[in-house]
Formats: C-alpha cells, structure tokens, sequence
C-alpha cells in the first residue's frame, strides 16, 4: 500500500497551525474522509476503513484523502475558550473548501467535483461542507452523524452558526440552494449502541424541507456507533454515489 499512499503537511492559513492531508490511490474520483472527532489525517487507516475501500482504489474507481480533524481535537480537548473552539469549526471548514479542496484538484491535475463522507463529527462536517460549498462537492455519504454538536463543544456562538447545517440551512436560498438541489446526500445510521438515528432523521427533514435530495437509511440494531457499522456503510454507499 506504501506506493499507493502519500502525506502533505502545511501551514493553514485559516486556522494558524498545521493540518495534514492523507491521500490513497493514484487514479478515480476524490472522496474526501473525515476522521471522527479527535483523528488525525491516517485514522481512517489505522482503524482499516481504507481497507475496507481498497478494491474501488485498486479499480482506479477513487482516491480516498483524508485530513486531521483539527476542530474535533480542540472540541474533544476542550481546547481554548468556547469562543475560540467555534471559532475553529468554522475554521476549519473554511480550510477544507480553500486550502484542502484545491490541494486534491492539484494531485488529481485540474478541478472535479468530490465526493465528501464520514462518521460521527465527521458526518456533521460533510453535511456542513455540502450543503455551504455545493459547488466543490457532488455528494455527502454522513454515517451515524452527530448533527447536534452544541452539547459537546459546551455552548454556541454566531462563528458556530455558519459551521452548523442544522442552524444555516433553513435559511439557504439562492443560487447556492439551487446548486445544493442538484446534490445527494446519504445520512446511514444504525440503531444499536451509542447509535441515535433521531439525529439523521433531523438533518434529513432538514434537507428534505428545502428540497434537497437525501436518503436516510436505519441499518438497525445491530449496527453500533463504532468502526466496524462504517466498514460496511461506506463502501455500499460509495457504490451508489459514484
């Protein structure tokens, strides 16, 4: 897998410290990986999601990225001020649409659109990314998403709001909404263990209330909130999505 694999580090101008970018895979279309909450750009490795991905790297289907989950840690920390952990999410959002994003179009030589998944905090920061960058992302794969994030990041502020679907979206219009109706976004949970499928239901309403393609699928209870539920989830939707 070594040659298949490389990792870029920078100086993000946004969120004024360094982030990581894992990439997997030479040819296919991008889907951007988030970690969960405090993962770093190779979690998604370690815990052998990559793995479970491999035959659509090795078919030359996709090339799977990832970056270090730099909000996340702060928030799983309790890094900082409530003001400034935030601050962060927005940050980091930012950083992803305009220093990650153009990172992937320079190694996949020009433009394309990608696609955007995770689990967890990863889940609530792919809704997010599509639903203010639609222009960047053609669609979302959120498993077992933790769309509610206010209580665990201790309080809120307007710098949350713009990082927050659940807060901005009713309020989308435009021509940014009407890029957004042309999306998909899967929203997969389970309903076993440390599962809450209230929480994808909402975020689905959401989308659906503005009119935006979304598929919420229960896997039921024997699907946990824990890597081995995503090793199944994300290749099954990745089929679809491409």
């Amino acid at each position: 897998m070594s040659d298949w694999k490389a990792v870029e580090r920078w100086e993000s101008d946004r969120m004024h410290q360094p982030i990581s970018l894992a990439r997997w895979g030479h040819y296919g279309v991008p889907v951007l990986v988030f970690p969960t909450a405090g993962g770093d750009a190779e979690e998604i490795e370690r815990h052998k999601l990559v793995e479970h991905v491999w035959p659509f790297v090795e078919q030359g289907r996709v090339k799977i990225y990832s970056c270090d989950s730099i909000a996340g840690k702060a928030m799983t920390a309790n890094d900082g001020s409530l003001d400034y952990r935030c601050w962060l999410f927005n940050a980091f959002q930012q950083a992803i649409a305009y220093e990650v994003v153009p990172a992937i179009h320079a190694d996949s030589a020009g433009p394309q659109d990608v696609i955007v998944a995770g689990a967890s905090i990863g889940a609530f920061n792919s809704l997010a990314l599509i639903c203010r960058w639609p222009q960047l992302f053609r669609s979302a794969i959120c498993m077992s998403g933790t769309f509610d994030i206010e209580k665990f990041i201790g309080g809120f502020t307007d710098e949350l709001y713009f990082a927050s679907p659940l807060r901005f979206l009713p309020g989308l219009d435009g021509p940014d909404l009407d890029r957004l109706r042309q999306r998909f976004v899967f929203i997969p949970s389970g309903s076993g263990r440390w599962e809450d499928i209230g929480e994808s239901w909402r975020a689905g309403n959401a989308l659906g209330a503005k009119g935006v393609p979304n598929r919420v699928d229960d896997w039921g209870p024997d699907y946990d909130h824990d890597w081995p539920t995503w090793w199944q989830m994300l290749p099954t939707y990745l089929d679809q999505a491409l």
